[in-house]
């Protein structure tokens, strides 16, 4: 009987090619000197795609034939057309849960040290000048801090359960109320970030959630107001944040995603009062390798018994 191909459009982790490739034929266009060409010779063949920061559209779906399951590695899948994958009756999966405290510490971490202006102090120290004098207080601290979650999914929760301990007020902006959370709940984005200093973005990326965070959002968090964005990059507007951080609209930001990554705005690299990291949320190996392990998982789940572990909510029962 003829193994089902996997096609992966892009690199993947080792744990996921060699768990796959052990029982299934793996194609890697990563490897391919011509990927169209390479594409269209496996195209009939291809039966599931395994897949990170690609983009899966429309188009690349309807080039494979027999596709029947799209992989996601990661638990935001807004480079995968999921509505189309419907449509198609493509199953789409991702992966959630195995990364949630893992992004939550790292949002906690960004936080403290955009608050009190860590990575500037390490600068400060490594560059030989605290034998000449002391480094400067920072402007601001947790304590007392209003924060407000722009988001409240299962990464959203397990941030909130952090800040709690650090005594500070919570409040949260969501599509939902979240009925079993004690929180205030503001349904106006502008209005809580009117109410709070410090807002904390994790929702998913895509048209809906396209620049949430702008000019009128910055300028309603105020003058000691920061940025956290461990979401999306796509989710702030970059110009607008920028701007806001020149003229004094706001008082920093922390920001683990970026517009336009990995490229990423002089304009910002200049700012010294500004955190900026690599989209390392969830960047620990005993993390990616529970993410990739949950991959392969969904792909062998859904050949030996038909059914997904972790399907997107637009294709939880679309696949035929």
């Amino acid at each position: 009987m003829t193994r089902p191909a996997i096609l992966a459009p892009a690199s993947m982790p080792s744990l996921v090619i060699d768990q796959l490739a052990s029982r299934y034929e793996v194609i890697e266009l990563a490897d391919a000197e011509d990927r169209a060409a390479t594409v269209r010779e496996c195209a009939g063949r291809v039966r599931a795609v395994v897949t990170q920061g690609t983009l899966i559209d429309r188009e690349f779906l309807q080039a494979l034939p027999n596709l029947q399951i799209v992989a996601n590695f990661g638990v935001g899948y807004d480079m995968v057309d999921a509505s189309a994958a419907a449509e198609l009756g493509i199953l789409v999966t991702n992966t959630p849960d195995v990364l949630n405290e893992e992004v939550a510490d790292t949002t906690i971490g960004l936080l403290l040290m955009t608050i009190r202006q860590l990575s500037r102090a390490e600068r400060f120290l490594r560059a030989g000048l605290w034998s000449g004098e002391s480094f400067p207080l920072s402007p601001t601290s947790l304590q007392g801090r209003r924060v407000g979650l722009v988001g409240m999914g299962r990464i959203g929760e397990a941030i909130a359960r952090r800040l709690q301990s650090f005594g500070v007020e919570l409040s949260y902006h969501a599509r939902h109320r979240r009925t079993h959370l004690p929180y205030a709940y503001f349904d106006d984005l502008l209005a809580l970030a009117a109410e709070v200093d410090t807002l904390v973005v994790i929702v998913p990326g895509g048209e809906q959630t396209h620049h949430l965070i702008n000019q009128p959002v910055l300028a309603a968090l105020g003058q000691q107001g920061i940025l956290i964005n461990v979401a999306r990059g796509s989710v702030v507007d970059e110009a607008a944040l920028i701007d806001a951080l020149h003229n004094g609209v706001i008082l920093s930001a922390g920001l683990d995603v970026f517009e336009h990554e990995p490229d990423v705005p002089q304009a910002l690299i200049d700012m010294d009062h500004v955190v900026l990291l690599p989209h390392v949320g969830s960047a620990s190996r005993p993390t990616r390798n529970a993410m990739s392990q949950l991959v392969v998982d969904n792909v062998v789940s859904w050949f030996e018994h038909g059914k997904p572990l972790t399907p997107v909510a637009e294709t939880p029962h679309s696949a035929q």
